[in-house]
């Protein structure tokens, strides 16, 4: 087998020095110019299993005429062969003889070729590859001539552009072929090709999918996006479920808004305890000791708030949370109202008749807190009547991620019921404000009016934090300020009080709370 092919090798090699020697002849006299092509057409070795290979051996094309879309078929023949692509088919000659010479590799079965010259152009190769198909030189397209050797692969050409209109026209006979690029690699799952701007539709560069799309095959087009409720993983070839986000009792947020709700919880136990076993001293029954009790429950209340806002919420949660906190702030707002009240109409209202003064004295606080309350009340049945709260998913917040939160339905029912506490929260100020020099030994309107001053002041941040955050820090948001300005309500009003109960009891009497005195006299 060696011999033979050292022969054919020989062969080949003398021809191309015959045809290059033939094309540079340039004689001066015309007459006795040789009118000699060098054409080498094809080189074909028979076989059972044939390889159709177009390669490069020419440098130029001619045909007689000029050709137009209106002509015949007409067969384009080479002229110029070159000497450095000889390299070319013997390295084909040669793999095919030594897969044939090795037995283990195809056993019993022998490889052939048909190998065509493509002169360097796309027509010339296109045209080749039917003449291989057709087995003979004028391709008769979707006909054989040549059943015995069977072609049953291509060898695809060195230039890019050839090799893909190969591919074409090989493919429509189910021919596997894949050209492969020499100028650029395959671009991997998770990259779409991008062309070249003024190169061949092979030669592109890779680019990363966005996030959100994915592309899970090689050298894809363009990327896929994934689904609403799944984001792309980090090499964006495969789609995955986004995370489902809300402020959690496992999250180190939510665990520390609990311990300060926990803790305030404790301090408004502790100061209840202390009002319950002193309820017959002086300073717990000035100023109305049922409103200390409603003021300090509300409060306690409002401390158990976050239970409701913190965990996964769910349509009940959702219903119950804002409802259930803006009802028990205004009956914690309205308490110190009605104290306020009691306050100054104790020192400055005009003196009415005993039976008046003796109604106002017991029933206005309790009046001021019902209709307070209740107007807080009718708000929230309009609210949850016409566009309640309901747990939404948010695709579009955070990027990776859904977060399930509340929809609070109607966002001008939730800021009016905020802006109503607001409202209540301003009078109060302004009637403390218009108190805190009454003549008093313990005078309680300066401290509202302090802890008044705290709410507004929280509250009134409340609103662009609130509006400037997402998800579930938005909620965090809300919390912080409901335990904060509970905490200023009680730290500010009872601290003080608790003080004179626990560590000056010689304050502790009738005779120092001039407000107790001049509540008696009403």
């Amino acid at each position: 087998m060696i011999p033979v092919l050292r022969y054919r090798c020989c062969v080949v090699y003398t021809l191309f020095l015959l045809l290059t020697f033939i094309d540079g002849r340039h004689v001066m006299d015309a007459a006795c110019r040789l009118e000699l092509i060098g054409d080498l057409q094809h080189i074909a070795q028979p076989a059972d299993l044939i390889l159709g290979g177009i390669i490069q051996l020419s440098t130029r094309s001619i045909r007689n005429n000029d050709f137009t879309f209106r002509d015949n078929y007409e067969v384009l023949s080479c002229i110029h062969p070159a000497f450095h692509f000889l390299r070319h088919i013997l390295v084909f000659i040669f793999a095919i003889e030594e897969i044939n010479r090795r037995s283990d590799i195809l056993p019993n079965i022998t490889l052939g070729y048909k190998i065509y010259d493509s002169c360097a152009i796309e027509h010339k190769a296109v045209q080749s590859a039917l003449s291989i198909l057709s087995g003979r030189e004028e391709a008769v397209p979707s006909y054989s001539c040549d059943e015995e050797n069977k072609v049953v692969a291509f060898i695809g050409h060195l230039m890019s552009s050839s090799s893909l209109s190969i591919a074409e026209i090989t493919g429509i006979y189910g021919y596997p072929q894949t050209p492969q690029s020499v100028c650029s690699k395959s671009c991997l799952p998770g990259y779409r090709k991008t062309l070249l701007e003024g190169q061949q539709k092979c030669c592109y560069y890779c680019v990363p999918c966005p996030e959100g799309e994915i592309s899970n095959q090689t050298d894809m087009e363009g990327c896929r996006p994934c689904p609403e409720d799944q984001w792309s993983n980090d090499r964006r070839d495969i789609c995955i479920p986004k995370i489902i986000e809300f402020l959690s009792y496992g999250d180190t947020l939510g665990i520390a808004l609990l311990v300060f709700a926990g803790m305030f919880c404790i301090f408004t136990i502790i100061i209840l305890g202390i009002f319950i076993t002193y309820k017959d001293t002086a300073i717990v029954k000035a100023n109305n000791q049922n409103l200390s009790f409603t003021l300090l429950l509300s409060l306690l209340f409002s401390f158990l708030c976050p239970l409701l806002f913190i965990g996964r919420p769910s349509e009940m949660s959702c219903l119950v949370r804002q409802v259930a906190f803006v009802t028990i702030f205004t009956v914690a707002v309205s308490s110190v109202l009605a104290k306020t009240v009691t306050v100054v109409l104790a020192f400055r209202a005009i003196r009415p008749d005993r039976t008046l003064r003796r109604w106002l004295g017991r029933h206005l606080s309790i009046f001021l807190l019902i209709i307070c309350s209740s107007i807080e009340a009718v708000i929230c049945v309009f609210w949850l009547s016409l566009s309640p709260p309901f747990p939404d998913y948010n695709t579009e917040i955070e990027v990776g991620k859904i977060i399930l939160q509340c929809n609070e339905g109607s966002a001008i029912a939730f800021y009016l019921t905020i802006g109503y506490i607001g409202f209540l929260a301003v009078l109060s100020f302004i009637v403390a404000f218009l108190a805190r020099k009454l003549p008093d030994t313990f005078n309680e309107a300066q401290y509202i009016t302090f802890s008044m001053l705290v709410f507004c002041t929280v509250w009134i941040s409340f609103i662009p934090a609130y509006l400037s955050t997402k998800g579930k820090y938005m909620v965090a948001v809300e919390v912080f300020s409901i335990e904060v300005s509970g905490a200023g309500l009680l730290g500010c009003i009872f601290f003080p009080k608790c003080y004179i109960i626990l560590l000056r009891p010689e304050l502790n009497v009738k005779g120092n709370l001039v407000i107790h005195t001049e509540i008696d006299k009403m």
